[in-house]
């Protein structure tokens, strides 16, 4: 037991190190920065002007009508799923219902579902790609499933097109998170399109950063008014709405429940500054994952020690970071191999969380009551592992460096 201690201490809680290969690099231009001082110094920094151009322009890239920026990618997956069970919605899911999500995901892309009263079924993931099957979500959903919550995984997806059409065909309201896959096409359309909702992340070390940041895409006015106001209290400043209650204050007439998960102008400016940026980004992830693995696999030290995850045909990636799998011979060397490449200077983390339903929260709150496996997942979990994947050319040196210490895993 106390070895198992000494471990979780030294992989969660590492000493504070200077990285040569971070996971993420700063692809923070001085455009950007100045583009975020520029607003500070008009001291109009609340959510405002600048929000609204970089919603317009993230809806005219991604051709739909209706974005609403949050301060967050998690804020994102909340509204999202509060707005779809809302009283104001005509298809809406109730508490009860159940509500299918992969095994390997986020918790913020979980946590709605629970808090919203949703039933929760958990779907593997296929451990070649990373995401979930189309034909395995079909098959688990019946008459009680209201809601499919829908991760693409690092830049990749399932065939999404064929769960969207399943879930119209049923009225199942489609939740896509496409907060780790922003610019990826699928069959030549954007991820982040197929969803009733579909939510994006603009944090660090995702494909474009503000800071902290997210944007949801709805496809109707109905859902764009719905999470408009519970955005913001559950606020209605619409002169129509204001009209049917002449004894109440214009100003402050609340039509719903509500948060308050406005994004400031600081981070709109940022955001739309780098969002120009994101199809020069996504060629250099592109071109950059290409040379580390051809690094790897000319070297004369190598002997498929790793496996990099399938790209289906379908889809043209937009790639945040760069996730690995072990050989299954090495698989009890993954935490001496993590904790040496750390020490030496490669900054790692875990494929997402691995198999959610193996986690202490999951168990907290019962969501796997009858204890179903998921052996995708746990493989994902036990041989995977990221690292990072920049927005700049990444030179010979530090492939050099990629190369040599991740090919020492025999010598371990």
């Amino acid at each position: 037991m106390k070895s198992k201690k000494k471990y979780i201490h030294k992989i969660l809680l590492p000493k504070k190190q200077n990285y040569l290969y971070p996971l993420s690099n700063d692809s923070l231009g001085r455009d950007d920065l100045n583009a975020g001082i520029k607003v500070i110094k008009s001291k109009k920094i609340t959510m405002g002007e600048k929000t609204t151009l970089f919603e317009k322009s993230f809806a005219k890239k991604f051709n739909s009508k209706f974005a609403l920026m949050v301060n967050s990618g998690s804020s994102a997956n909340l509204l999202a799923t509060f707005a779809s069970c809302n009283p104001m919605r005509k298809n809406r899911f109730q508490p009860g219902d159940h509500a299918l999500i992969q095994s390997l995901c986020w918790p913020t892309s979980l946590w709605p579902l629970v808090q919203t009263g949703l039933k929760i079924n958990f779907i593997d993931v296929d451990p070649k790609t990373l995401n979930v099957k189309a034909e395995e979500v079909i098959k688990k959903i019946t008459k009680k499933t209201k809601v499919v919550l829908i991760i693409n995984v690092l830049g990749l997806s399932p065939n999404i097109k064929k769960i969207r059409d399943f879930c119209k065909l049923k009225k199942i309201i489609l939740i896509e998170d496409n907060c780790e896959a922003l610019g990826s096409k699928y069959n030549n359309k954007y991820l982040g399109t197929f969803g009733d909702f579909s939510t994006f992340s603009f944090f660090y070390s995702h494909q474009i950063t503000s800071g902290e940041g997210g944007m949801i895409i709805c496809k109707n006015k109905e859902d764009y008014e719905i999470l408009k106001s519970l955005r913001s209290h559950g606020w209605s400043r619409d002169e129509k709405i204001t009209k049917k209650y002449p004894n109440l204050d214009p100003r402050y007439i609340f039509i719903n429940s509500g948060f308050n998960l406005r994004p400031t102008d600081i981070q709109a400016a940022i955001g739309l500054s780098q969002f120009k940026k994101l199809e020069k980004f996504k060629n250099i992830r592109i071109r950059n994952r290409k040379k580390i693995i051809n690094s790897l696999k000319l070297n004369p030290k190598w002997n498929n020690q790793f496996y990099f995850v399938d790209i289906p045909k379908e889809i043209s990636p937009s790639y945040m970071v760069f996730p690995i799998l072990l050989n299954a011979r090495y698989a009890n060397k993954k935490i001496k191999f993590i904790n040496y490449i750390e020490s030496k200077g490669l900054q790692t983390r875990p494929i997402i969380s691995g198999n959610f339903a193996s986690q202490p929260s999951s168990k907290l709150y019962k969501l796997n009551l009858i204890n179903n496996k998921f052996p995708g997942s746990d493989e994902v979990q036990k041989l995977g592992f990221v690292i990072g994947l920049h927005t700049k050319n990444i030179d010979k040196r530090r492939i050099n460096f990629l190369t040599k210490v991740l090919l020492s895993i025999d010598s371990i």
